[in-house]
C-alpha cells in the first residue's frame, strides 16, 4: 500500500482555545501539528510550502475573506477551508464564490468533520495538480508530434527539388563543352526547382487543418494534397459552468469542448440564473455542496421546474441532497476526467 504524503497546513487563528482544539485533531489523525499564526499578517508571511489553509474568519487585524483574497491572489495558492461561526451559512457561502475550498462551523461536530473535510480538499488538490500536469504532457506531445509529422513533410516534399537544383548547379558549374542550350535548360529547370520549393513552403503557410497521412511504416506526415473539409463536429449545444475552482471548471470545460460543446462560463449564481433560460443552453454544470451542513446543495442555484437543459452537480461527498435540489446528475469528485465526458453525456444522446 502507497503511503500518502499528509498535507502541509496552516493554521490561522487567534483563539487560543480553538487552536489547540484544532491541533490537537490534526495531532490525534496523523494531520499535524499545522503552522500557527494569529493574525492576517503573520499568516502571509507563512504561506511558503502550505498546501492548506484553515482560515478562521474573525482576526486581530483583517477579516478571513480579505485574507482569502491575498491567498488566492498568490502564483499557485495553497487550498483555503474558511472556519465560521456555527449559523454563519451566509459567510461560507460568500467565501466559496470567492474562491475558498470548503468551510468549517465552530460546532461539536468540528472535531469529526475536521479531517474528512481536510482529505476531500486534499484529493481535490492532487487532482488538480494531476489533470494539469496530464494537460502540459499531453500538448508536449502533440506539439513533438506536429514537429515531428512537419520535419517529415519538408524532408520528402522539399528534398526532391532542391537535390535536383543542386545538380544543375554542379553541371553548370562545371562548365565543360554544354552548349548555351544546354545552359540555358538548366537555369530553367533550377527555376521550376525553386518555384516547386516555394510553392510547397505557401501550401504549408496556408494550412488550416492539420491531415497526415502514412509516409513509411509508423511514420506520418502532413498531407499536403488534400483539400477536404473538416469533418463535421458534433453540436452539442452549450453548456453553462458555475465552478468557482479554477482547475475544475478549466478540465471540464476543456472536456466539454471536445465533446461537441460550446461553453460559458458564469461567475456568479445570480449570472448563472440570468443565462440558465437562453436558447441554446442544453447543460448546466455547477459545483454542488460537498456534504457540509447547512450549504445549498447546488451552490444557491434553483433550477426552473420547466427548464430545457440537463442539470449536473460535481459533488465531493453523498450526492442525494444535489439530487433532491433538481439535479439531473451527480458527479463525484474528484472525477476520472477520462470517464466524465460519458457520464454527464449519456442522456443527451
Amino acid at each position: 500500500m502507497v503511503e500518502t504524503a499528509k498535507p502541509s497546513i496552516l493554521l490561522v487563528d487567534d483563539d487560543p482555545d480553538m487552536a489547540r482544539l484544532i491541533q490537537h485533531v490534526l495531532s490525534s489523525t496523523g494531520l499535524g501539528p499545522a503552522r500557527h499564526a494569529s493574525t492576517g499578517r503573520e499568516a502571509v508571511a507563512s504561506l511558503d510550502g502550505i498546501d492548506i489553509v484553515l482560515l478562521d474568519h474573525q482576526l486581530p487585524d483583517s477579516s478571513g475573506l480579505d485574507l482569502l483574497e491575498a491567498i488566492r491572489g498568490r502564483p499557485a495558492p495553497p487550498a483555503v477551508i474558511l472556519i465560521t461561526a456555527h449559523g454563519n451559512e451566509s459567510l461560507a457561502a460568500s467565501a466559496l464564490r470567492r474562491g475558498a475550498d470548503d468551510y468549517l462551523a465552530k460546532d461539536a461536530a468540528l472535531a469529526d468533520l475536521l479531517p474528512q473535510i481536510l482529505e476531500r480538499v486534499r484529493r481535490s488538490r492532487e487532482l488538480r495538480k494531476a489533470l494539469a500536469a496530464a494537460e502540459q504532457e499531453l500538448m508536449r506531445a502533440e506539439r513533438l508530434a506536429a514537429v515531428g509529422e512537419m520535419t517529415v513533410t519538408l524532408h520528402h516534399e522539399i528534398n526532391n527539388p532542391l537535390m535536383a537544383a543542386f545538380a544543375d548547379v554542379e553541371l553548370l558549374l562545371a562548365g565543360g563543352d554544354s552548349s548555351p542550350d544546354q545552359r540555358r535548360q538548366g537555369l530553367e529547370n533550377i527555376k521550376q526547382a525553386l518555384r516547386r520549393i516555394r510553392d510547397i513552403v505557401q501550401r504549408i503557410g496556408e494550412l488550416r487543418e492539420a491531415r497526415s497521412k502514412d509516409y513509411l511504416r509508423g511514420i506520418r506526415m502532413l498531407d499536403l494534397e488534400r483539400t477536404a473539409e473538416a469533418p463535421q463536429r458534433i453540436n452539442r449545444g452549450t453548456a453553462l459552468l458555475y465552478l468557482p475552482d479554477e482547475g475544475n471548471a478549466r478540465v471540464v470545460s476543456l472536456l466539454l469542448k471536445d465533446a461537441g460543446f460550446q461553453v460559458q462560463h458564469a461567475s456568479s449564481v445570480a449570472d448563472l440564473e440570468k443565462a440558465a433560460d437562453s436558447i441554446g443552453i442544453s447543460m448546466i454544470v455547477v459545483a454542488g455542496s460537498s456534504g457540509t451542513p447547512g450549504a445549498h446543495p447546488l451552490a444557491g442555484f434553483v433550477p426552473s421546474a420547466h427548464r430545457s437543459y440537463r442539470l449536473v452537480a460535481l459533488v465531493g461527498g453523498n450526492g442525494a441532497a444535489a439530487l433532491a435540489a433538481g439535479a439531473d446528475q451527480v458527479v463525484q469528485l474528484p472525477f476520472d476526467p477520462r470517464t466524465f465526458t460519458a457520464e454527464v453525456t449519456a442522456a443527451l444522446a
